[in-house]
């Protein structure tokens, strides 16, 4: 693996500055988005797969990409974005901290070498934390993360109802894949 502490990571967290959320019911776009779920943070911990996400530069043309994230001493999430370019590229990442806001552990402060921050709301999540729907309140920016790498069809429909139902458009979604043979399949980018 390479570490490449400036890339698409940096950018990302420059883009998704703002507080998302979740709700059980349809939300204005215009309306910021909050969240009172309550997240088990050890439970959350490990792996989480990029199924989809709105594109962006940051994570444009990165396949097999994957969240990983660890408690440490302080209560603080470090977090790993492991990534290729290609599906034969070598594995690369890049490391940030989510600083867990007091509140139900659904809201973290991001920071990149301490000089950018963004901030991280869970919108909605499984309740065997098999999935789990990240977003922003302006809903520039949204990711569905999984526990597997591959997701059916009918579930993936259901997650980006969940995300319209938060007031984000859908069609903005795009597949992230996992495994070769879903490059340039319909929905996949």
């Amino acid at each position: 693996m390479k570490c490449r502490p400036f890339g698409p990571i940096l950018l990302l967290l420059l883009g998704t500055v703002g507080l998302p959320a979740c709700s059980g019911r349809e939300v204005s776009p215009v309306t910021p988005l909050t969240s009172d779920l309550t997240i088990d943070l050890e439970r959350y911990m490990g792996v989480w797969h990029v199924i989809a996400n709105i594109p962006y530069f940051a994570e444009n043309g990165k396949v097999a990409s994957r969240d990983v994230y660890r408690l440490d001493a302080d209560g603080n999430v470090d977090t790993q974005y492991v990534y290729r370019n290609g599906f034969g590229a070598p594995e690369k990442w890049m490391h940030s901290l989510g600083v867990v806001q007091p509140g139900g552990g659904a809201y973290w402060i991001v920071r990149l070498l301490w000089l950018i921050r963004a901030d991280y709301l869970i919108i909605d999540i499984a309740p065997d934390y098999s999935w789990v729907l990240v977003g922003q309140p302006n809903r520039k920016l949204g990711w569905i993360l999984a526990r597997a790498p591959a997701m059916d069809d009918a579930l993936y429909t259901m997650l980006l109802d969940r995300f319209r139902a938060s007031g984000y458009d859908p069609a903005r979604f795009r597949r992230v894949p996992q495994f070769a043979e879903q490059v340039g399949k319909p929905g996949f980018r």
